[in-house]
């Protein structure tokens, strides 16, 4: 009797485990890709924990952050921000710090340590060199461009010594040739080291500058390891994933070639449309691309 109970038992713990195993592959499944949280700044900065369980809720498996101020993230002190999104299921991965200049890095590069990023990204040129032309909407960048590489390499030696990795991420304005007939994104590629200085690169912002992201990948193979998935209309506007017309399914099948290792959804605005609503949008749009 014993024995037929103990069998029974065993079968029931058994069935058990298969089921919960499953339902964790399955949830697995669901769960993957980055966003960017600049996507949903307003809602992070109305209630970023309420936020961020809506993101997790969506689908996300990590963040990239776009929200430091004082040495917090979204108000949060860095420990506490890593543990909150843990306790949502998310992983820091990134964060983009447009504030950096050579004299606040280290404590920056602390702050990014703590918070549990791998990557330290920086959206723009720094140190005041990064330009806006409010009427054309035009960006660009003032100042030489061996100073711009010496200043990502300085920071990029700092966050490679703290284990962390640097990467630069690009809009359209590095594409196009200065007034020096130098390709900006082109001089970075070609005058840093790999081993101190990598590459974000926004599908969207290239594409809108007339270059190629697989043309890069294969100049410059390994070099850009983080995407920015964000979709164009055919009006030149930002649009979720899967919803535009820039082609993703061929950016995807060189991955490889690039060296990305995460990518990140962002749209940076949602015109007619809520941000927390498109982020659902493209994140479906990934699953019918073949992002996981």
């Amino acid at each position: 009797m014993m024995d037929t109970l103990l069998k029974t038992k065993g079968k029931a713990l058994f069935t058990t485990a298969i089921f919960v195993f499953f339902a964790m592959a399955m949830q697995a499944q669901e769960h993957f890709g980055g966003l960017a949280l600049y996507t949903v700044r307003d809602n992070m900065g109305e209630d970023a924990k309420a936020t961020l369980e809506k993101v997790a809720e969506v689908g996300y498996a990590y963040v990239e952050a776009a929200g430091y101020n004082e040495g917090k993230f979204y108000g949060m002190e860095p420990a506490e921000f890593k543990a909150y999104l843990e306790s949502q299921g998310l992983k820091p991965v990134s964060t983009h710090m447009g504030m950096v200049t050579l004299d606040n890095a280290d404590q920056l590069i602390a702050d990014v340590k703590a918070a549990g990023f791998e990557y330290f990204t920086i959206p723009v040129p720094p140190m005041g060199m990064f330009t806006f032309d409010r009427e054309t909407r035009t960006m660009g960048m003032k100042g030489t461009m061996e100073n711009f590489v010496s200043v990502l390499t300085t920071i990029g030696k700092k966050c490679e010594a703290a284990g962390l990795k640097l990467l630069y991420h690009n809009h359209d304005f590095e594409f196009k040739a200065n007034e020096d007939g130098v390709v900006p994104i082109d001089y970075l590629l070609e005058n840093t080291d790999p081993k101190y200085v990598n590459f974000q690169m926004d599908l969207y912002w290239v594409t809108r500058a007339g270059a190629d992201p697989v043309a890069y990948f294969e100049k410059y193979p390994g070099r850009f390891k983080s995407w920015h998935v964000k979709d164009m209309d055919e009006e030149g506007k930002f649009a979720p994933v899967g919803e535009g017309t820039i082609d993703f399914k061929r950016i995807l099948d060189q991955k490889e070639t690039s060296g990305m290792m995460k990518y990140f959804v962002e749209q940076d605005q949602s015109w007619d449309k809520k941000p927390l609503d498109v982020i659902k949008i493209s994140h479906e749009g990934l699953k019918e691309i073949g992002f996981h």
